[in-house]
């Protein structure tokens, strides 16, 4: 009797042992998953302030434009994108994107290209899934809007560029070359067509990017109602802001720097003309089409800064993917006619996950070899009470 006892009070103790260990083991692997998918992207990115844009000096106070603009989204096709690597990677833009909204509020988010990795060679049916997943990971409020530029692996390098491929993408992200809204003009140019070859495609656009040249110069001429002006909405009399997918031509990254820029190993790698970059020629006509205050780029999926003719500063957007980069970011921008001023918010490491994921599973480790130690020490120490009692 006094041995069933025992064991009964002993079973009682180890059962509430095991509930305790998987308890902890539990509790460690909830807290390791939502400060990992939810908590770090709240913390990193509540640091991140919209600059402030000078006060004029004289005049009244100019509205400003709260514009949020990131690149080189790249999201996974049926092709290459293996189903971990989608899922991690789209959870990470998509908890990064969400955050920065609730957070920060933009008015307007642009996209500088590639927003798709297989766009250039997708089926129709891969196509509208992947622009499912898309509006599934950058939905916004009705009051905001998204604009998007178009970029190589979306429609395809110009090789592969097709009229079916920039319809269906224009079909989904619009088609306007200019955007204008508080007195802030934006100029989103197809830059995968300013190949320079007269082909039709190419053709077209700088068309239309003339078109939109002439718009922009009437509004700043003194005499609006002359023959070229005539009729016509009329702009805000502002230089516009050019946005691109490739940036304007430069001979490599060398002159980049800070801790989002190309590795020292690939700065001074030669650019390649119509590849890495537009070409001298097609960069020019856009500085001499639009005389822009400011560029912004992707591409590269690494920052620069670049001064063009001295003047005109150009700003390459780093890729908001951990699968093109360890520290992605996007640039916030407080905008006036007349102004602007820039930040860049960083995202959270995809290192700094990574560790803490590790430094959780050896905390499991740990807590689960102790567990299972203190649970199976009692056993030799009852057997032996149990000789020790028979013996006398």
């Amino acid at each position: 009797m006094v041995l069933i006892r025992w064991l009964g009070r002993h079973s009682f103790c180890l059962s509430r042992r095991r509930r305790a260990l998987l308890l902890k083991l539990m509790a460690v692997t909830l807290a390791s998953l939502l400060f990992c998918e939810f908590l770090i992207y709240y913390l990193v990115i509540f640091w991140c302030r919209w600059p402030e844009v000078g006060a004029p000096a004289r005049g009244k106070r100019e509205p400003v434009l709260k514009a949020l603009f990131l690149a080189d989204t790249h999201l996974l096709g049926e092709i290459t994108g293996h189903w971990l690597d989608k899922l991690r990677r789209e959870w990470q833009m998509e908890r990064s994107f969400q955050t920065a909204l609730w957070l920060l509020q933009p008015e307007v988010v642009f996209i500088l290209g590639d927003v798709f990795d297989e766009g250039k060679w997708s089926s129709s049916k891969a196509w509208e899934e992947d622009v499912a997943r898309f509006r599934k990971m950058f939905r916004h409020p009705p009051h905001m809007q998204l604009k998007v530029v178009a970029g190589n692996h979306d429609i395809g390098f110009h090789y592969q560029m097709s009229m079916y491929r920039v319809r269906r993408f224009e079909e989904v992200f619009s088609s306007d070359r200019l955007f204008s809204w508080k007195g802030v003009n934006f100029v989103m140019v197809n830059s995968v067509a300013l190949e320079g070859d007269g082909c039709g495609i190419c053709s077209q656009v700088e068309a239309e990017l003339v078109e939109v040249s002439r718009k922009l110069n009437c509004s700043r001429e003194q005499e609006p109602d002359s023959s070229q002006c005539a009729g016509g909405q009329r702009l805000p009399v502002s230089a516009p802001i050019l946005l691109q997918h490739y940036p304007l031509y430069r001979a490599s990254d060398a002159n980049c720097s800070g801790e989002d820029a190309a590795p020292p190993e690939e700065r001074n790698i030669p650019f390649q003309e119509k590849y890495d970059v537009l070409s001298r020629e097609a960069s020019q006509k856009l500085l001499w089409w639009f005389r822009p205050r400011l560029i912004l780029s992707g591409h590269t999926h690494s920052a620069c800064e670049v001064l063009h003719g001295g003047s005109v500063p150009e700003i390459s957007v780093p890729s908001f993917s951990w699968r093109n980069r360890n520290n992605p970011s996007f640039i916030l921008g407080s905008l006036t006619s007349r102004d602007y001023a820039l930040s860049k918010c960083f995202l959270p490491l995809e290192g700094t996950v990574l560790s803490t994921y590790c430094g959780a599973a050896g905390l499991l480790v740990v807590l689960t070899l102790t567990g299972v130690g203190r649970l199976a020490s009692p056993f030799p120490s009852a057997w032996t009470r149990l000789r020790v009692h028979r013996a006398r």
